[in-house]
């Protein structure tokens, strides 16, 4: 069963892509049936599912199904809760196991993003985050030692994925799919909500936004796009959206500050330290049902870099026209980069 969630009734929404909030404008639309949001706490992040269309019991039903949806799945692709796909992978010694067919699309998307990446994006990487703590009162930096005794874990390449049967080839290896679950995640909801009849909604898993047609007026849904290390209080612009998906990913979102070096979260597979990037976010727009493999891709732009990422969305856009991928890219000087089918509103 899943949390209780708190609900709330809403009507135009600016989704903060990487900052997991939702800012409340009360105004009619949809037939007067005002829309419905419930937020929770999965995936280490702040989850919000709004609905429209739907009176306020019904809305609440298919939120709450929406949330059992994420509970599900967290227990299946999570590398930290015992017993799941990933945990019975990285328990296995090298040894085939038999996981469901979630993990193994999601382990092969992770795949195909480590090989159009070069092996900037490793979902092999478990080594390597087991060493950081972002979240501890007084994080520390992994020894050079164990960060060089992980660092012999880690090639997306060792993975064996037959059907649903998989084994790491690498001794002590660990999968780590915390890269590209939250969006596999997103498509699953969105997924769900169609199946219960909405036309009309909005996802945001900590920054892995889906949306579902259109407002209950009509309007595209409104997402605004976080100025890195603003703290949530600013935003570069913001992209109206109908059966999009739109993900985020940021050097800022966790990190701490050690004998004046700044540590954030986004690690190198080569050496288990925090990518030197001159980028600090990237935004990935794609046709909706590409939530999963955009979160995987807003990761490998970061570490590319600027120019490296740039190449990378060209190359993409041709082998995958039909998902339509746009991007946009912000530097540490806070210069905009992004791609010619982008389209930002500016912030008034």
């Amino acid at each position: 069963m899943p949390k209780k969630f708190s609900l709330v009734k809403i009507s135009r929404i600016i989704v903060i892509a990487v900052i997991f909030s939702v800012l409340i404008i009360p105004q009619t639309g949809c037939g007067n049936k005002e829309p419905i949001t419930g937020s929770d706490e999965y995936l280490d992040t702040r989850c919000e599912i709004t609905v429209y269309g739907f009176d306020s019991s019904e809305a609440e039903e298919i939120i709450t199904g929406g949330f059992s949806v994420i509970s599900n799945l967290e227990g299946v692709l999570s590398k930290t809760v015992k017993g799941s796909d990933v945990d019975r992978i990285n328990s296995a010694s090298g040894e085939k196991i038999s996981v469901s067919e979630d993990a193994a699309e999601t382990i092969s998307t992770g795949l195909e993003i480590g090989a159009l990446s070069g092996g900037n994006f490793d979902i092999t990487i478990g080594r390597f985050t087991d060493l950081w703590d972002f979240k501890s009162e007084s994080p520390e930096v992994p020894s050079e030692e164990l960060l060089r005794e992980a660092a012999g874990t880690v090639d997306y390449r060792q993975v064996q994925l037959k059907g649903t049967e998989v084994s790491l080839k690498r001794d002590g290896a660990k999968m780590d799919l915390g890269g590209i679950a939250k969006g596999y995640i997103a498509d699953r909801v969105a997924e769900y909500l169609e199946e219960q009849g909405v036309e009309s909604a909005i996802i945001n898993l900590g920054g892995n936004v889906v949306a579902i047609g259109t407002k209950g007026d009509g309007e595209d849904f409104v997402i605004g796009i976080e100025r890195p290390y603003s703290d949530r209080t600013e935003i570069i612009g913001s992209l109206s959206v109908s059966d999009k998906t739109v993900v985020t990913s940021g050097i800022y979102e966790r990190k701490f500050e050690k004998n004046g070096v700044l540590y954030h979260h986004i690690i190198d597979p080569s050496t288990g330290m925090p990518v030197k990037t001159d980028l600090e976010s990237v935004t990935i727009v794609a046709d909706k049902g590409n939530s999963g493999f955009c979160d995987g891709l807003s990761t490998a732009c970061l570490m590319a870099g600027t120019d490296g990422a740039l190449n990378m969305i060209k190359k993409l856009q041709t082998k995958y026209p039909e998902k339509h991928i746009e991007a946009l890219f912000v530097d540490a000087d806070d210069n905009i980069t992004k791609t010619k089918g982008m389209k930002i509103n500016p912030v008034e």
